[in-house]
């Protein structure tokens, strides 16, 4: 929204609506409901997508429910959140140039107070992690050391988790053997994304406890 006033120090709720409670019908999915919503929303604050600059949203069915509800409605919002229950974010670099660019990009942020930054090898952090301790992993490390990896990456991550690894079509030799690896587990279901260098997904099966 554009030019609204200082709203600091009260609540305001500028538009409601509801979509699909009781008996949706229709075979609707989650995210059509959930758009559905937020547009009768809109219109009840009298606005249009274009006019929106933020947004919050929680699903249970999508595990990055900002992006996809962004995409469905076709809006590029500058503030987007989707902890319902609060997050962190853990980092590990190991050279010292990244560590002190990483370290600066966080400080520009303003996230660095959600932000653990951890200067060691991830081989070792990962054996230190407890089970099912993260929801999202993004590996972009030492691409030969990922199948010795592999038994503590799929420890550490929970049910429903989402295993993103770069470089997958840039380097395919030093990737293959990983990705074999991972394909050939039952409990992940995978797919490649060529996209930049080539993302390949990995989403361990199962639903949160």
């Amino acid at each position: 929204m554009t030019s609204l006033p200082d709203l600091r120090g009260t609540a305001v709720i500028v538009g409601a609506a509801t979509a699909g409670i009781g008996n949706a019908g229709g075979g609707f999915s989650a995210i059509e409901l959930a758009a559905l919503a937020a547009r009768r929303a809109l219109t009840d604050a009298g606005i249009t997508t274009r006019q929106v600059d933020g947004l919050f949203s929680s699903s249970g069915f999508h595990f990055l429910p900002t992006l996809s509800m962004a995409e469905y409605l076709n809006i590029q919002p500058k503030v987007t959140d989707a902890s319902t229950i609060g997050g962190s974010v853990t980092t590990v670099e190991l050279s010292e140039l990244k560590l002190g660019m990483a370290t600066a990009n966080f400080a520009r942020s303003g996230l660095a107070a959600c932000i653990s930054l951890v200067h060691e090898d991830a081989g070792r952090v990962l054996k230190r992690v407890p089970d099912a301790g993260f929801d999202l992993i993004f590996l972009d490390s030492e691409r030969p050391a990922y199948p010795g990896w592999w038994p503590d990456l799929k420890r550490v991550l929970r049910a429903g988790g989402l295993l993103v690894v770069d470089n997958a079509t840039s380097h395919p030799e030093q990737m293959a053997s990983f990705i074999a690896l991972v394909k050939a587990d039952p409990a992940f279901a995978t797919s490649l994304v060529p996209v930049g260098n080539g993302e390949f997904l990995a989403v361990k099966a199962g639903r949160p406890s």
